[in-house]
């Protein structure tokens, strides 16, 4: 059993929604709406199909031209004249954004022969997404990249880093290496990343953080130097507290509407590929997603790997109710209801951080998403702390150790902690916070550090 499902009082690890917030009634009414006529338009499409059979490779037409209009003109806003826009075939569906990550993976990088060179990881990190890279042959081929606060990362010591390891490799001849991942009898060839870097550029887990445009660009350069692919979880850019949460948010530019208007190659694959996700939106349960690159070319790979060609799309079924659900409006109003939620708990963590816990502890306000990243002063082990909390009052809380870089950590256990505000209620947030900083005294007490 993980730290986030162990039995607690108030579980600060969860991150997922409140079990009262997921609309199984706004799911049902799509899903009854989807497959009570006896026959749809598109059921004999190829391109669509029926909800109840094999999807195509790439999923439904429908639902990915319903997903771009939902992201170009009521999310993003993107004017009709605008090259970042999204089209169709830049989409792949897909099963979720872990499924999503590990698919990227697999199908873009051969880190086993070290054709593809280093992974790199912006921590803290996604306290799981270690093992997908340690599943596509990355153990010991992984380095961290600081977040340095205010949208920015730290990209001279990636760039450093990357000279390096073009240095070492000068000369070397490993094309033969693509021979293992090429079918003989197809014709297309995969493009295969010397390098590849994970980010969640928006609203990140654990910190909270969310990149400039300058930032953003500035990777995009580096990428296209040295040949890496930027996989950027766009999972939490919609859950947005600072703009109306009646409307539909309009999040930053994504990497790949960046990299999109600024390539000139129509057949270029890109070095950017949006991981997305509707369980962020209306309900985890779905395990529905998509992948987003700046033409057709890398989402059309993605979509031709064995396992998916073998079954068509892995979500069908759920992708059109989704799809369902960005038609009819409960989509929009099941977001409304969680940025409300959201919000309300927010404010709740930051005033009972101010009000409970030690002075010098740090925490940037929750702007989005689901996670609150917050630093205890010097002397206080939050880690110590937690074991505590949990021992005395059944208060769990998901301590920094929790979101490091497997093989180069930073030691975040020390003083950090995510707090997750998407599972607990307001007054559990308040209750557990103030239970938190009752420990941090006793803590403080013992260790005289007033």
């Amino acid at each position: 059993m993980s730290t986030q499902d162990q039995p607690a009082d108030i579980n600060f690890f969860k991150g997922h929604p409140s079990f009262r917030l997921l609309p199984g009634k706004q799911i049902a009414e799509a899903a009854k709406e989807l497959l009570t006529p006896d026959i749809r338009d598109f059921d004999d499409d190829t391109r669509n199909r029926h909800p109840l059979t094999y999807g195509s490779d790439e999923g439904a037409l429908w639902v990915r031209e319903t997903i771009c209009h939902f992201n170009n003109d009521e999310a993003f806003r993107l004017s009709p004249g605008d090259r970042a826009r999204s089209k169709p075939e830049h989409l792949n569906l897909n099963s979720g954004a872990s499924y999503g990550v590990l698919s990227i993976l697999l199908e873009t990088t051969l880190a086993h022969t070290g054709y593809t060179r280093q992974a790199f990881v912006i921590t803290p990190t996604y306290f799981l997404i270690n093992d997908c890279f340690i599943d596509a042959g990355f153990a010991n081929k992984t380095t961290a990249i600081d977040e340095l606060g205010d949208g920015k990362v730290d990209l001279d010591s990636l760039e450093k880093k990357l000279e390096e390891l073009e240095k070492q490799h000068e000369g070397q001849d490993d094309s033969k290496d693509l021979e293992l991942i090429n079918n003989p009898w197809k014709s297309t060839h995969k493009k295969v990343y010397r390098y590849v870097l994970y980010c969640i550029p928006t609203f990140a887990n654990p910190s909270g953080q969310t990149y400039t445009l300058e930032t953003r660009r500035r990777l995009i350069e580096i990428a296209r130097k040295y040949d890496m692919l930027i996989l950027a979880d766009d999972v939490y850019d919609m859950l947005d507290y600072e703009q109306n949460v009646d409307k539909s948010p309009q999040p930053i530019k994504r990497f790949v509407h960046l990299d999109r208007e600024t390539n000139e190659d129509p057949n270029s694959f890109g070095n950017t590929i949006s991981n997305a996700t509707f369980s962020k939106l209306i309900a985890p349960g779905l395990r529905f997603g998509y992948h987003e690159s700046i033409t057709q070319k890398l989402v059309f790979q993605l979509s031709q790997g064995g396992a998916n060609t073998s079954g068509g799309t892995p979500s069908q079924l759920n992708s059109m109710i989704v799809g369902t659900m960005l038609k009819n409006g409960s989509a929009y109003n099941v977001l409304a209801t969680l940025r409300a939620a959201y919000k309300q708990r927010a404010i709740a963590l930051r005033q009972a951080v101010i009000t409970y816990l030690p002075k010098g502890t740090q925490m940037e306000p929750v702007k989005g998403g689901y996670f609150g990243w917050v630093t205890l002063p010097l002397g206080y082990d939050a880690k110590e702390i937690g074991q505590r909390l949990k021992s005395k009052y059944g208060v769990v809380l998901a301590d920094g150790s929790n979101f490091e870089v497997v093989g180069d950590t930073r030691n975040w256990g020390q003083r950090s902690v995510r707090i997750s505000i998407s599972f607990l209620e307001t007054q559990d947030i308040e209750k557990g916070i103030e239970l938190w900083g009752q420990v941090c005294k006793e803590f403080a007490a013992e260790k005289s550090l007033y």
